[in-house]
């Protein structure tokens, strides 16, 4: 029997295909209602999928669009990617009244990745823009290069950095005439983004939008040459003695950070084969991400047998950058023996992000950027490591809201960092997260510390000595149930826990209502009495909540290697009490 409800949902998806553009989609979409209209056991499932896909349309907002691939409103496809491509050249328009916009257009190598490149090209193009597409599937550094280096008033990146192999997105940047401040080819943050949407939503059936047969212009491989030069503008004289394992995570990244390390001087460089090659399925990860658990365990596993002295990982668009080393403290005898018992770990993003921070702002001076301070900034779920780095440097530091959109718009950046292995280490040319740059900042750090006989963990606890010791981590949870995210937010806000890891709460912040400068954000601040700090907030392209931990403790500046690792392993401790207490305060 067919519902009245389930009518309206199978008219919604007739009227659906009829403006559709994609044969496949169309096929895909008219075998779903075939199966939700029948009686076969697989009918529920079939209406279920189908309400979701059109119980909404995917939104548009400061992250562009990012979604599972399939036919429907609420899905990444190509009719959807024709209105934003669409609303996109309409807002160019009003801005740029009588004039043609620039816009580059680049993607990477997932499933249909290059699709919604040439329909958000052909749209364009449609309109009067000027369109530059990038020759290949190319890293989204590469993209964040182009808008500044080719004076582009916008820029469209098709990808979903490191989502799962069904997912695919759409980042979009202004700059050229558009954006003339700080923020000049950057990605959009509001107003921009609800400009935008408000076009798309105007945009008509995607079977309407006018799309040209060709008139853009596919930029050839000098494109990356000179993104390849723009990166090696960072390269230093010192001679290379460092052996460095690699991987891509079979997304786009390997052959051009590879090219950036051989031509920076790097000969010891060994990539992990498995996963070199451009792979839209991620065959030998669960998740494409460096973050999450046993992404680079193969990097790790193949760094141990070349004896290497770090590992470098990009995620599948290589705008983040992970770094594994070998701390000699972490290594047991009890188990099977692998490279993590054998003392191999990552570094978390903060430490990779005060390494980085201290390194720039060690070559830097007041004086070079005139009567300004150069600014280091991080977002609000940082560590406040940086701000004590800045302060010893004599620099200034801010900090932003979560995401490069905010961090890369900052007046007068010298480097900037988010937790989740995202860097800026050249904001004159990629105002944006960068990890090929950023793993060659990162490499000859680690080449000169060699040459002293030292090692990235070394430093680390340098940094400790100095500042104190900052350890941080993360309790990421996933949710199935949408609803249950607002649901677990609320939770703490009505009843705050008031002990954490031991230490009671002194300042519980709803960030909802801003806090320090910063303009209002979903999230919420506690700090108890000995610093301890958990930042709770929602994932902003993910089904997750994630809570920010910092353990700060104080360390000797004569303490010795043992000692401070000691107190590190006692912070360790410390961070594992505190999730159990977050987790508990959340109701999970």
């Amino acid at each position: 029997m067919v519902t009245d409800a389930l009518q309206s949902l199978l008219d919604a998806a007739a009227a659906w295909e009829r403006d559709d553009v994609d044969d496949a989609d169309k096929a895909d979409l008219r075998a779903l209602v075939d199966r939700a209209r029948g009686g076969a056991p697989g009918a529920v499932a079939a209406q279920a999928e189908l309400r979701d896909r059109f119980a909404a349309t995917l939104q548009f907002g400061t992250a562009g669009l990012r979604g599972a691939m399939a036919a429907g409103p609420n899905r990444m496809n190509r009719a959807v990617v024709i209105g934003a491509a669409a609303g996109l050249g309409a807002y160019l328009r009003d801005a740029l009244p009588g004039a043609h916009s620039r816009v580059v257009v680049g993607f990477d190598a997932r499933h249909r990745s290059a699709d919604f490149a040439r329909d958000t090209a052909a749209v364009l193009t449609a309109q009067g823009a000027e369109v530059l597409t990038l020759p290949a599937p190319l890293p989204t550094p590469v993209l964040s290069f182009a808008v500044r280096h080719l004076g582009a008033d916008a820029g469209v990146m098709v990808t979903a950095s490191h989502n799962p192999a069904a997912d695919n997105g759409y980042k979009v940047y202004l700059g050229g005439r558009v954006v003339t401040d700080a923020g000049q080819g950057a990605q959009i943050v509001p107003p921009y983004d609800a400009l935008i949407a408000e076009k798309i939503a105007v945009a008509g059936p995607a079977a309407a939008v006018p799309r040209a047969d060709d008139g853009w212009t596919v930029l050839d491989l000098s494109i990356v040459d000179d993104y390849v030069q723009a990166a090696l503008a960072l390269r230093d004289d010192v001679p290379r003695t460092l052996r460095i394992v690699t991987t891509s995570l079979h997304g786009v990244g390997g052959q051009v950070l590879g090219r950036v390390l051989a031509e920076a001087g790097f000969a010891r460089v060994t990539p992990v084969e498995e996963q070199r090659i451009p792979d839209p399925d991620f065959p030998t990860v669960v998740f494409p991400n460096p973050e999450e658990k046993g992404a680079i365990d193969m990097a790790i596993a193949v760094a141990q047998d070349a004896h290497a002295d770090v590992v470098i990982a990009n995620d599948p668009d290589a705008d983040r950058c992970a770094v594994a080393v070998h701390d000699k403290r972490l290594g047991t005898y009890q188990g099977a023996e692998t490279a993590t018992s054998q003392g191999w770990r990552m570094l978390h993003g903060d430490e990779v992000g005060a390494l980085l921070g201290d390194d720039i702002a060690s070559r830097l001076t007041a004086g070079e950027a005139g009567d300004a301070l150069p600014v280091l900034a991080n977002s609000v779920v940082s560590s406040r490591l940086l701000a004590a780095i800045a302060t010893r440097h004599g620099l200034a530091h801010a900090t932003t809201l979560t995401g490069f959109k905010w961090i890369s718009r900052t007046p007068g950046l010298v480097f900037g960092y988010e937790e989740a292995l995202g860097y800026c280490v050249d904001p004159e040319r990629v105002r944006d997260k960068d990890g090929i740059s950023a793993a060659l900042v990162v490499a000859q750090l680690a080449n000169r510390l060699k040459a002293s006989g030292l090692t990235l963990v070394d430093k680390l606890d340098d940094l400790a000595r100095e500042h104190g010791l900052y350890l941080t981590d993360q309790l990421s949870v996933r949710f199935e149930d949408l609803a249950g995210i607002p649901a677990a937010m609320a939770r703490l806000r009505a009843e705050p826990p008031t002990l954490l890891a031991g230490s009671p709460v002194v300042d519980v912040l709803d960030l909802a209502q801003g806090a320090d400068g910063l303009p209002p954000t979903d999230g919420v601040r506690l700090l108890t009495q000995d610093g301890t700090r958990v930042i709770v907030r929602p994932s902003g392209t993910e089904p997750k909540v994630k809570c920010y931990l910092e353990v700060v403790r104080d360390v000797p500046s004569d303490a010795s290697v043992d000692a401070v690792g000691v107190a590190r392993e006692q912070a360790r401790k410390t961070l594992a009490t505190l999730k159990h207490d977050i987790a508990g305060a959340l109701g999970l």
